[in-house]
């Protein structure tokens, strides 16, 4: 543990939703090659706050963002930052597949097209490799140029992650990938987060408490209270959260008895 290096480091983070405050004072480190569950209750904040972390909440309307975060040591809410590249870097996975109308292929090659500066050998290369790498390749690989909307709820999901690897980022978030999926699909993504933490940093919002043990080495835990919602209750290791909570809420939410 005394080797970890954060990837990003969030600082007393309060987040608006025009006046609305969804997040309060957050503080947690998320580590280089490591997953990081956020678990809690509905309307915690745990999605807002993993939007925050490439700003792609500024998507949905008004927002603002006080204290900071960090990304290897750069401010991402500074003026100077560039969001494309921003978000090629630290890239995202939804709750449900949302491709394109068009080819797997073209799907995965997006993000590539936009950054420029790829022959189609390079290409070609390097889709086959994020296809690989979200272990999908030998499912899709004689229909690459068929409608990817014709794919299973689950493999929707993993091509949606291959194109979020295709452009090479340093952080994958993930928001409740599994929520849409059937237990066998649930199993291949749960899976791929394992194969994938060599290369990456994740950070999974889950409502499953199994899944959270199963993927994380580290876990958030988010205020489940009305009146403390956006609060960060505890963070450490899963195995801690798990088995050793230091606050009382945490050890009741994650033993069920809550609500």
């Amino acid at each position: 543990m005394s080797n970890l290096v954060p990837a990003i480091r969030v600082k007393n983070l309060s987040f608006y939703y025009g006046t609305f405050k969804a997040l309060e004072g957050v503080t947690m480190d998320i580590h280089q090659n490591n997953v990081t569950a956020l678990i809690g209750s509905s309307g915690c904040g745990k999605s807002t706050f993993i939007k925050s972390l490439n700003r792609i909440s500024e998507l949905e309307g008004e927002v603002k963002a006080e204290g900071s975060v960090e990304f290897f040591g750069q401010d991402i809410y500074s003026r100077r930052v560039n969001l494309n590249r921003l978000r090629r870097q630290i890239g995202m996975v939804f709750q449900k597949p949302n491709l394109f109308p068009m080819s797997i292929y073209d799907n995965v090659a997006y993000g590539l097209k936009i950054a420029g500066r790829k022959t189609k050998s390079e290409l070609d290369e390097v889709i086959e490799s994020a296809i690989k790498g979200a272990a999908l390749w030998d499912e899709v690989k004689d229909k690459l140029h068929n409608s990817a909307l014709g794919l299973s709820g689950g493999q929707q999901q993993r091509l949606c992650i291959a194109r979020a690897l295709a452009v090479r980022p340093k952080v994958l978030l993930m928001d409740e990938p599994c929520s849409a999926l059937d237990p066998l699909s649930t199993m291949k993504v749960e899976e791929l987060i394992h194969s994938l933490r060599n290369e990456l940093t994740i950070a999974i919002v889950t409502h499953n408490m199994q899944q959270a043990k199963r993927v994380s080495d580290f876990t958030a835990f988010f205020s489940t209270d009305e009146s403390r919602i956006g609060q960060m209750v505890e963070f450490g290791s899963t195995n801690q959260i798990f088995n050793n909570a230091l606050d009382e809420r945490t050890r009741d939410y994650v033993a069920g008895r809550f609500g």
